[in-house]
């Protein structure tokens, strides 16, 4: 029998996904560009060392953080790179709602070396070049996973497939997930969201991260209205922050 709410939730789930990965779905756009200046700009910002391993957090829930990842991540493919984009939220995993793919074997199943890697990673996705990792079966312990011999070791075998790995991690004021992986990364990026970001959780966020001594390549301004006055004088407001518009 056809249900036909069921066939609307999933409708919209697949439109939400199609939306969110607008330099797949519309490379032409605007905000497509800006993700290309953005990704342009990291790259820039590693002057003597070529960046392998990027991680994207955000201080707070709901900022954009995985959209901005995955979005990167396909940008990065476009331009001919072959890339591993890594779910490594391990407590409410979403790369795998926004590719669309299987989340029964990941991350987690790696780390405890219960499939191989060519088992677990996804290689047919709809971008030439972009490979997914999804986070795998929840643990009960994610930031001593992400924080384990077994995790480093991982990341250097990822390294020898491809050219860049990304990595989609939880907001770093809940939990310590992304200050431990970001360890093993060459920078990291902060995703914020324009009038959601509460100051004084920006000001907290930066001060985790360089105390932990994280590479901050800058932050991502997310939600931008494109037709407020001031939107083209934002990109003053720091040398270090990118910009992403709204996608209407």
């Amino acid at each position: 029998m056809i249900n036909p709410l069921k066939d609307r939730k999933k409708s919209k789930v697949l439109n939400s996904s199609k939306r969110t990965l607008i330099t797949a779905t519309n490379p032409k756009s605007p905000i497509a560009e800006q993700y290309r200046a953005i990704r342009t700009s990291m790259q820039f910002s590693m002057i003597d060392k070529e960046l392998r391993t990027l991680l994207c957090t955000s201080g707070s829930p709901s900022e954009g953080k995985s959209t901005t990842t995955s979005n990167l991540a396909v940008t990065l493919a476009q331009q001919g790179q072959k890339v591993l984009l890594v779910d490594a939220d391990l407590r409410k995993p979403t790369i795998h709602q926004v590719l669309q793919v299987s989340n029964k074997r990941g991350l987690s199943s790696l780390i405890t070396k219960k499939v191989a890697i060519k088992d677990a990673v996804v290689t047919k996705t709809n971008v030439n070049g972009l490979h997914v990792l999804t986070s795998g079966p929840i643990p009960p312990n994610p930031s001593e996973m992400l924080g384990s011999s077994a995790m480093g070791e991982l990341i250097d075998e990822l390294l020898e497939l491809y050219d860049i790995v990304l990595f989609d991690t939880p907001p770093i004021l809940a939990v310590a997930d992304a200050l431990v992986l970001a360890n093993y990364c060459d920078g990291a990026i902060l995703v914020l969201r324009s009038h959601q970001t509460e100051k004084k959780n920006l000001v907290k966020a930066k001060e985790l991260l360089h105390r932990s001594n994280v590479n901050v390549l800058g932050a991502v301004l997310n939600g931008v209205d494109s037709k407020h006055a001031d939107y083209s004088n934002y990109y003053g407001v720091a040398a270090s922050a990118y910009g992403i518009g709204v996608d209407k």
